[in-house]
């Protein structure tokens, strides 16, 4: 029988992507008192928050953005010794910044594109990248402030854009191909999703506007492919010390060799994100993808709580 637990689900936030937050947090919150725990919701908008004195575990899945994924939030759980879901602060922190993800990806043999990284908006179009290009922030999610450079002339306006939300930009090259990406759960790769913008590319309207992107999961793509497009999103997830679940954006070029993007620790979480569409393409209803994070979480408890039992028994019997 399923233990019911005093649950905090963290939603909103100060970030961009405040909005998508509280929908997710919305979903998940729900999910989570149908099956009959005890759930609290927190809104940290201004960083400041007192945890329920009951709390079993904290749950940080639908908090995106910065706060949320950058490592900041799971610092403060981490001194108050709060069991949370997903990354831990590091891996947070090496995730939300995708040149740390870069580098990562490199040092351990994970295909990424070639990359610039730019701190002002008088740099010039970078020689050693062919166009077309990708500019956007080096610590955002949610596609904000994500810029195409298609012509040398779109070069000025799309830094100064991506400037507007970090002092430091990603430039690089835009992969032709197809667009995926790979839901993580417990170590393991979830099957691939396809993502087709009716117009455009997949920024942030496309992302957030119903009816405006197609969704193919599992994707069609042969045995061999579809196992390389997991390879890499794993790869990517235990190359920046991931645990628990993720998101991880895969472009897979016309020859099928994929190319890592990004790793989203705090992907979105309405039942029509991602990470569910994958979810539920192995089988894995909303609701108990929800308990899995949890649960998840709670085997880290109880190892805890084990190793500071033995730790008392061994003291006491020295």
């Amino acid at each position: 029988m399923q233990k019911k637990l005093n649950i905090v689900v963290m939603l909103g936030g100060p970030s961009a992507e405040r909005e998508v937050s509280l929908r997710s947090g919305a979903g998940v919150a729900q999910a989570l008192r149908s099956l009959g725990h005890a759930v609290s919701e927190i809104d940290p908008k201004d960083k400041q928050f007192v945890l329920p004195g009951k709390t079993d575990v904290v749950c940080l899945a639908p908090l995106h953005g910065t706060y949320g994924e950058d490592g900041e939030i799971q610092k403060q759980l981490d001194k108050l010794g709060a069991i949370y879901t997903g990354c831990d602060a590091k891996s947070s922190w090496t995730a939300f910044d995708k040149v740390l993800t870069k580098r990562m990806c490199i040092k351990y043999g994970v295909p990424t594109a070639e990359f610039v990284v730019i701190n002002s908006a008088q740099a010039p179009l970078p020689a050693k990248l062919k166009l077309p290009l990708v500019v956007k922030p080096v610590r955002q999610g949610s596609s904000v402030g994500l810029q195409f450079v298609e012509r040398a002339e779109d070069w000025p306006g799309a830094l100064a854009e991506a400037l507007k939300f970090d002092s430091e930009v990603l430039a690089e090259e835009k992969i032709i191909g197809r667009e995926t990406t790979v839901g993580i759960l417990d170590d393991t790769a979830l099957p691939v999703v396809e993502v087709r913008p009716k117009a455009g590319a997949y920024d942030y309207r496309n992302k957030y506007t119903a009816g405006c992107t197609e969704y193919f999961c599992p994707a069609n793509f042969d045995a061999v492919t579809t196992k390389s497009i997991q390879a890499a999103g794993l790869g990517a997830f235990r190359a920046i010390g991931g645990r628990d679940y993720a998101r991880v954006d895969v472009m897979v070029r016309a020859n099928g060799e994929p190319v890592v993007l990004e790793v989203n620790t705090q992907p979105g979480m309405t039942e029509t994100s991602l990470l569910p569409k994958a979810a539920a393409a192995a089988g894995i209803p909303y609701d108990q993808l929800c308990q899995r994070m949890i649960d998840l979480a709670m085997k880290r408890k109880a190892a805890k709580d084990a190793g500071m039992t033995a730790a008392v028994i061994a003291a006491c019997c020295s």
